[in-house]
């Protein structure tokens, strides 16, 4: 064999380690993100169909699903409860040099199945769960096991670049746009801005970006809003109202769920302990009860109450915000997989509706608009990537400051009552690690689901 070819094999070599594995991983997490919505919307849409021909099998059939996502999560997927963002920060801020026990625990493609599969059949039941969160764990497991290809086994910065890259390519997937997974890869995932500025990482959320366009075709994720700005005073105003209104509502969406003991009562939190099937059946009736009483609405996503809003080919009652945030919680509860991130687009849409009532001279979709950045930047207290999947969505650039001031207020009042949702529970994932030591629970060990009462 010639030099030429043994240096032209080494340097094949060298690309394939150094791009290759991340740009094809990167399409396999664009595709699997694709499917995965697809499976999500298939499976809401089965269980809206039965439920517009029975409105009240939901009573029997959300409790029972309940029962059996909690049991096959805490008996098979101890890891894939919840959004999965936090697993996946919690990941991230290990120290521990190389092959992270916490990776190995909440990063394998047994968690993989588990987050789609039981996800899907929370859906199926009509909980109030979305997919992106779940998207982010899923690219984030599907590339940390892309390491076995290094040879000798990738180094820590590796494992982690492949983790941070996954996820951010999750997220670009979920959404339909790149630039949110890679402003999401800055201001969520990691802390470190030189870490996080890596060309190649920013190619590998671009390839799963375009692997979900060229499934999906250039659809924005709600639709398009044209804004229209009549009174540049009313704006303003409109602004401050819903930068403070929707920080507020965030700030105690969050709280709910981090302090669960100062407000579940003491019967019911050991219920939860002790029982945690019988209190998934219990979230499940509850679920149920509100869907029930709200037609219908506050069940799945909220993505079909969203989109109807902002094409004006649906009204929704004045309660439904409130109402679609009580499910929501009553979703995350009991350690379902399922995340937040549409659940609450749907909510600040629906306060976007009340908030129409007192600034009737400003258009529907523009008011939608500034609740539902204001609601997610408050809930995630990421405030740019809320900006961004929101400006997605905009018809125009007229909007952009309000938007950015709207998702800045909100966070820092949502600072008021809670931290950072997902910093928070990061945290309790680590702590649980360093307390149990290092090594990985069995699957049916169950600890992780009781993270919220710690």
């Amino acid at each position: 064999m010639s030099t030429l070819t043994i240096q032209t094999r080494r340097r094949l070599r060298r690309l394939w380690l150094q791009y290759g594995i991340l740009w094809s991983g990167a399409v396999v997490t664009g595709l699997v993100a694709v499917m995965y919505a697809w499976l999500i919307d298939y499976g809401f849409s089965l269980f809206h169909g039965v439920q517009q021909q029975h409105p009240w099998l939901p009573l029997l059939l959300t409790p029972a699903t309940g029962a059996a996502s909690v049991w096959l999560t805490r008996r098979f997927f101890v890891g894939a409860e919840g959004s999965g963002i936090p697993q996946v920060i919690a990941v991230l801020g290990d120290d521990t040099p190389h092959d992270s026990p916490l990776a190995r625990r909440l990063l394998t493609l047994r968690i993989v199945a588990g987050k789609i599969g039981v996800s899907f059949m929370g859906i199926l039941g009509g909980f109030a769960i979305g997919r992106e969160g779940p998207t982010v764990q899923i690219g984030a497991a599907l590339m940390f096991n892309l390491r076995r290809l290094y040879p000798r086994h990738a180094s820590a910065a590796i494992e982690k670049r492949l983790i941070l890259a996954g996820a951010a390519a999750g997220l670009a997937a979920a959404f339909n746009t790149p630039l949110a997974g890679i402003v999401f890869a800055i201001e969520e995932l990691s802390r470190s801005f030189e870490q996080r500025a890596s060309g190649v990482i920013i190619t590998t959320i671009i390839f799963a970006g375009i692997v979900a366009l060229g499934l999906n075709g250039n659809t924005v994720y709600f639709g398009s809003i044209t804004a229209v700005v009549d009174s540049a005073r009313e704006m303003v105003l409109a602004v401050l109202v819903s930068g403070v209104s929707m920080g507020v509502a965030g700030g105690v969406f969050c709280w709910l769920l981090l302090n669960t003991q100062r407000w579940i009562p003491a019967p019911l939190r050991q219920l939860r302990s002790q029982r945690p099937v019988l209190f998934g059946a219990l979230c499940g009736l509850v679920v149920a009860l509100i869907g029930v009483l709200a037609g219908g609405a506050t069940f799945g996503s909220g993505y079909l109450e969203a989109r109807g809003l902002l094409s004006g080919e649906q009204q929704l009652s004045a309660f439904y915000p409130l109402a679609k945030m009580a499910a929501l919680v009553g979703s995350y509860l009991p350690g379902i997989p399922g995340g937040i991130f549409a659940p609450s687009l749907s909510i600040g849409a629906g306060f976007g509706n009340l908030l129409h009532m007192a600034f009737g001279d400003i258009s529907l979709p523009t008011l939608i608009a500034l609740a539902m950045v204001g609601y997610l930047a408050a809930v995630t207290q990421s405030p740019i990537t809320a900006f961004v999947i929101v400006m997605e969505m905009i018809n125009g650039h007229a909007l952009v400051i309000s938007l950015m001031a709207t998702a800045l207020l909100a966070t820092q009042v949502s600072r008021l009552f809670a931290p950072s949702l997902y910093e928070a529970l990061s945290e309790r994932y680590r702590r649980h690690r360093q307390a149990d030591g290092n090594v990985p629970p069995k699957p049916h060990d169950a600890r992780q689901m009781d993270l919220f009462d710690k």
